[in-house]
């Protein structure tokens, strides 16, 4: 039987998400290299943050679920890969809904689409911005 998770007080900070910079360096041919830029908690938790206070408000229901799913799937390469079918599945919207909603993050800077997939290439890879261009 485990045990059961400290509760947080209120204003105090979680726990990080992953081990510290210097404990996660991944070791290529015997050298330690460095950790991925903006993968920290800290890095994580700012970007979370300039993405509700600025940005959250102006989005409809699916384009804020889109969004929070792409950035809770980013990888520590700053990439997030994962299927429009499972976007949809995991919002509790449609597909075409999920369609709409990531061609209208694109269109305000919000993601970027780094590869097209299809049902013969795969998924979507996506990079997120917590913050889009100014119109």
């Amino acid at each position: 039987m485990s045990a059961l998770p400290r509760i947080l007080a209120v204003g105090e900070e979680p726990p990080p998400l992953h081990p510290t910079p210097a404990a996660d360096r991944r070791c290529r041919n015997g050298k330690a290299s460095k950790p991925k830029r903006n993968y920290t908690s800290a890095g994580r938790f700012h970007c979370i943050n300039a993405f509700i206070d600025a940005t959250m408000g102006m989005l409809t229901p699916a384009e804020r679920a889109a969004w929070l799913i792409l950035w809770r799937d980013t990888k520590p390469n700053g990439l997030a890969e994962t299927s429009q079918a499972s976007m949809g599945r995991r919002a509790g919207v449609s597909d075409r809904a999920i369609r709409t909603a990531l061609r209208r993050l694109e269109g305000m800077g919000l993601i970027t689409v780094v590869h097209r997939g299809s049902l013969r290439r795969g998924p979507s890879i996506y990079r997120v911005h917590p913050l889009g261009r100014e119109r």
